[in-house]
Formats: structure tokens, C-alpha cells, sequence
């Protein structure tokens, strides 16, 4: 029987290199299983995970269930309060037993240190303006130039760069 030859040719999957890593970052944070990281809004839900999460697992002296940190705005906090028991549902049935016993809210701002960063889910989609045409104020701007090659190329450049600035 012939040998079969490897298809790989050395690769090797970037999840399988990763593995070790996530495990050994994840661990360290208290969470026995990443999938609760990685896969959040699977395990909090699409409403929940778009206000908060999670940051830490921390268990107790005597052993006896853990608690899970959650990191959320503060305008989040109340609706996020009421609903403990159902997020520790959720997540007790991500690691198949009842890991997980208390839930502690932290509130952060917006924009702030490193571990503070409070963006959590996509958020609702802002209605935008139609994109202005940035032509007529180019033109009207190089409408005093007389050479006509120079005229064209200061609309070019008024064009491209108020096309990037960003409507008010």
C-alpha cells in the first residue's frame, strides 16, 4: 500500500497555533473556558452582549462557585442589574454546571484606559446624511483663477479634499 503524502506541506491551522496562547491569556483572567470570551453574544445574548463584557472570573476562598465581572457604561448598569439571574443561566449553561454563582457590574465611561474601552456590540445604525457634493463650493473657490488649466487642477484638489472632510 502506498504512503499518502501530506496536502498541508507543513501549514498548520491558525487556530490550532493560537490555541495554547488563548488558553494560557484566558486562564490567567479566571476564565476556565474561552468560549465565554470568544463567543459572548452567543452565550449572553445579542441584547446583552451589545451593553457589556465579560472581564474577569474570580473564585472564592472556600471554592464554592465563582464571580463573573462584567464591564459596562454606567447608563447600562440598572438594565443590566435586573438581569443577573438570567445572564448566569446563560452562562452556567456555557460551562455545562453551575460555575458561576455571583455576577459583579463594573461601569466604566466611554473612552478612558485600556481595559475601559466600553465598545460592546455593533449598536443601532446612525441615520446619515446623503454625501454632499463638494464640487460647486471647489468651483466657486477657484472661480477668481483666469488660467483655465490651473482653475481645473484647484477644483481637482478642492474636490478630493473636501470630499474627505467629514459633513458637521
Amino acid at each position: 500500500m502506498p504512503t499518502r503524502e501530506s496536502t498541508t506541506r507543513g501549514f498548520a491551522r491558525a487556530s490550532g497555533l493560537m490555541q495554547g496562547r488563548i488558553r494560557a491569556a484566558t486562564q490567567s483572567r479566571g476564565f476556565a473556558v474561552s468560549r465565554l470570551l470568544t463567543h459572548w453574544e452567543e452565550v449572553a445574548g445579542a441584547e446583552i452582549a451589545a451593553i457589556c463584557r465579560p472581564v474577569e472570573v474570580s473564585y472564592g476562598r472556600q471554592g464554592m462557585g465563582a464571580t463573573l465581572c462584567l464591564l459596562t457604561t454606567g447608563a447600562q448598569a440598572p438594565m443590566l442589574e435586573m438581569q443577573k439571574e438570567r445572564i448566569a443561566e446563560r452562562v452556567n449553561a456555557c460551562y455545562g454546571y453551575r460555575a458561576i454563582t455571583r455576577i459583579r457590574i463594573t461601569q466604566t465611561a466611554g473612552t478612558g484606559f485600556s481595559e475601559g474601552r466600553a465598545l460592546f456590540g455593533r449598536g443601532a445604525a446612525r441615520p446619515t446624511e446623503p454625501p454632499r457634493d463638494p464640487l460647486p463650493e471647489a468651483a466657486e473657490a477657484a472661480r477668481d483663477v483666469t488660467d483655465p488649466g490651473l482653475r481645473d487642477a484647484l477644483e481637482r484638489l478642492g474636490t478630493a479634499v473636501l470630499g474627505r472632510r467629514a459633513p458637521r
